[in-house]
């Protein structure tokens, strides 16, 4: 055992001295690892981040929230015949909030965009989000201050709104947004809430924090005629066990409302976040391919840069290795070093490309959610040593089946 770690730490020298001695060399031989192991290390920070980014968005949607609406959000989808369906209305919504007996929150939705303005500050293509009080009970909203509008704001119709995290930021970047006046479109509306951050990246409509939350009846009023929008019925069920019960209630009420004959097909859709959960999921997959396929082919071509540059190394080195073994080093001691000396190299190679994953993941942060993960390390220590293996190995048993005596005769 004591022989066994001699020879590694004399090994260890012989290839730092190596790689010392010939800087420009090693330093191009490393490229490969370093493009891969950066790759591989951004790509897991990178889908990590936005994982985290869209599970905490998604839920302030609540997974026991329905969302009947007029187009289907996912799957097979036939757009112009949804396009020509009937706008789901308030009656749809009044009457069926009267029918339907599971869901444990009932709220209309109707969405629009409008430029927000305060001051010298404007944000364009903000999502108006009009509601009822009720909303509220179909999310799992936290404020960061103030409140939601109350049931006779909401009736009323009151130019009272709720700012989404993102909103906020950039119109009262010191804060202090309450009570202030914004103008959305033409008009003026009061500040009485703003939302904590739920999730900054999140798919399209989806974001809560780069919305803005007013009375239904204040769309309708400004921004929309009552004929031409379709508003959205958010219907949330008594807990998640009872999401498939109240799924088929609804579609059972709805047909009721709609005066749907039996043999009639649906013109509406009940969403559910599962179809956004199975949209993500198949999106990050195919980025996840695609990442490995970059960066397998990153390291493939940098474990035969290695390969071959230890070959020429073997060969620069062959009187070295027929005196070694003339004063009795044995095939194991030979195949070692060059082996170590090839996993110094990609060791080193992954160390830098870990160092600049992590600046480049720092940089990408400000535009896009990362997240730097002790795995990832790992990962990458574990890959840089098994392709130092690997390209080593073939170089290094060369070296070690030398015969000495060819190998001191070698000019």
């Amino acid at each position: 055992m004591r022989d066994f770690w001699f020879e590694m730490k004399e090994g260890l020298f012989i290839a730092l001295r190596a790689l010392r001695s010939n800087k420009v060399r090693a330093t191009l031989t490393m490229l490969g690892i370093i493009i891969g192991i950066t790759s591989v290390v951004l790509m897991t920070t990178a889908i990590k981040g936005i994982d985290g980014a869209f599970q905490k968005g998604i839920s302030a949607l609540g997974s026991d929230v329905l969302y009947i609406d007029k187009f289907a959000w996912f799957g097979n989808r036939d757009y112009w015949k949804m396009r020509n369906r009937r706008n789901l209305t308030m009656d749809d919504y009044t009457r069926f909030k009267g029918l339907a007996k599971l869901p444990k929150a009932f709220a209309p939705v109707l969405r629009s965009r409008k430029t927000i303005k305060f001051g010298d500050k404007n944000v364009e293509g903000v999502i108006l989000i009009g509601s009822t009080s009720d909303y509220v009970a179909t999310t799992n909203f936290t404020f960061n201050l103030g409140r939601f509008f109350s049931q006779t704001e909401s009736k009323s119709a009151r130019d009272v709104v709720v700012l989404g995290s993102e909103v906020a930021k950039k119109i009262f970047p010191r804060g202090n947004a309450l009570d202030k006046k914004i103008k959305i479109g033409n008009h003026n509306f009061k500040v009485i809430g703003v939302l904590a951050e739920q999730g900054s990246f999140i798919l399209g409509s989806f974001n809560p924090d780069n919305q803005v939350f007013l009375p239904i009846g204040s769309i309708f009023k400004y921004y929309l005629n009552r004929s031409r929008g379709s508003i959205t019925i958010n219907i949330r069920a008594q807990n998640p066990a009872m999401v498939d019960d109240t799924k088929a209630e609804a579609i059972g009420v709805m047909r009721k409302v709609r005066g749907l004959k039996y043999d009639e097909e649906d013109d509406f859709a009940v969403n559910q976040q599962e179809g956004l959960m199975n949209n993500f999921n198949s999106i990050v997959g195919v980025i996840q391919i695609a990442g490995l396929f970059i960066t397998g082919l990153a390291l493939f071509v940098g474990a035969i840069g290695i390969m071959n540059i230890m070959f020429v190394s073997v060969k620069e080195r062959t009187k070295e290795i027929g005196l070694r073994k003339a004063i009795g080093a044995k095939k194991r001691t030979i195949l070692g070093q060059f082996i170590l000396e090839s996993s110094v190299i990609c060791l080193f190679g992954g160390l830098i490309g870990l160092l600049l994953a992590v600046i480049l993941s720092m940089v990408i942060d400000q535009f896009l959610p990362t997240s730097v993960q002790y795995s990832a390390v790992i990962i990458a220590i574990v890959i840089s040593l098994i392709t130092g293996v690997v390209a080593g190995f073939a170089p290094a048993y060369t070296a070690a089946k030398m015969d000495p005596v060819t190998a001191l005769r070698y000019e």
